[in-house]
């Protein structure tokens, strides 16, 4: 840690919810579940970023519903799961330090306030508070697991609107995010729309092949396989939408899981 950061005041009060929860650690699975975008809080010395409950409610706040399907889905399949504990408007961990996205100054047209004058010595106190404990925590459970066992699985969790600024309905029950790892992306595709009742995208509403810091640093570069699922937000407005997610999701990881070839360093 730098000095400007080391004589910085902390971030967090004693009120403040912690960077970052680790679910499961012990969890037998070989497989990791991550969630970049878990919550919607903002340490109590940012002000909420000039923000009102309703804006940082929205999409722009975080990915609602994503949490609880990951925090299903780690109980039902026995696995870890490390979900973040701030807002991306706080700082995105799923975009790289320096990146115009991971202290963005607007989201979605909606003007960040607390956002505009940001110095260097205060995103490096947002990288240290936020950032950088949310991904020691996916290197030092990602290491124990593989430590331990088989390579793991490496899966991401994440939700988007119906709608985006306005725009045409986005018609996608579920997207399957990836880049050039195949082997967890297609059979997911092939099992999940073989159930008639849903509308499966592939790289929608956004494409795995142009964002994905998360999943690259951690899986990409080590040849672990793996796959990010968007879901779509009515979808998990409710207990019972984040139960049927975490079936629907957990009955396909598990009959991935069993697979003994993906559970290979490949890099592509």
């Amino acid at each position: 840690m730098n000095a400007s950061v080391s004589s910085a005041p902390p971030c967090l009060d004693p009120a403040d919810p912690p960077a970052v929860e680790v679910l499961n650690p012990q969890g037998r699975a070989p497989l990791l579940l991550v969630c970049d975008h878990a919550s919607k809080s903002v340490p109590r010395r940012l002000n909420n970023l000039g923000l009102g409950p309703e804006e940082l409610s929205q999409h722009i706040g975080w990915d609602s519903g994503a949490a609880e399907v990951a925090r299903r889905l780690a109980e039902r399949l026995d696995a870890p799961a490390v979900l973040s504990g701030y807002s991306r408007l706080v700082i995105d961990c799923n975009r790289p330090p320096g990146d115009p996205g991971s202290i963005p100054l607007q989201s979605d047209g909606i003007p960040i306030p607390g956002n505009q004058d940001v110095s260097d010595v205060e995103a490096d106190w947002r990288l240290e508070t936020f950032f950088w404990p949310y991904h020691h925590a996916i290197t030092n459970t990602l290491a124990h697991l593989w430590r331990h066992g088989l390579a793991p699985m490496f899966v991401s969790i994440h939700s988007f609107t119906p709608r985006l600024n306005g725009g045409p309905p986005r018609p996608w029950h579920v997207g399957i995010l990836w880049n050039r790892d195949p082997r967890l992306a297609l059979p997911v595709l092939e099992r999940l729309r073989s159930q008639p009742e849903l509308y499966v995208g592939d790289n929608v509403p956004y494409s795995g092949r142009e964002t994905g810091y998360t999943i690259e640093t951690h899986a990409g570069s080590a040849g672990l396989p793996h796959v990010e699922f968007e879901i779509r937000q009515d979808l998990l407005s409710d207990a019972a939408g984040w139960e049927r997610w975490a079936q629907l999701l957990g009955e396909v990881l598990t009959k991935v899981l069993v697979d003994p070839t993906v559970h290979e360093v490949v890099y592509y």
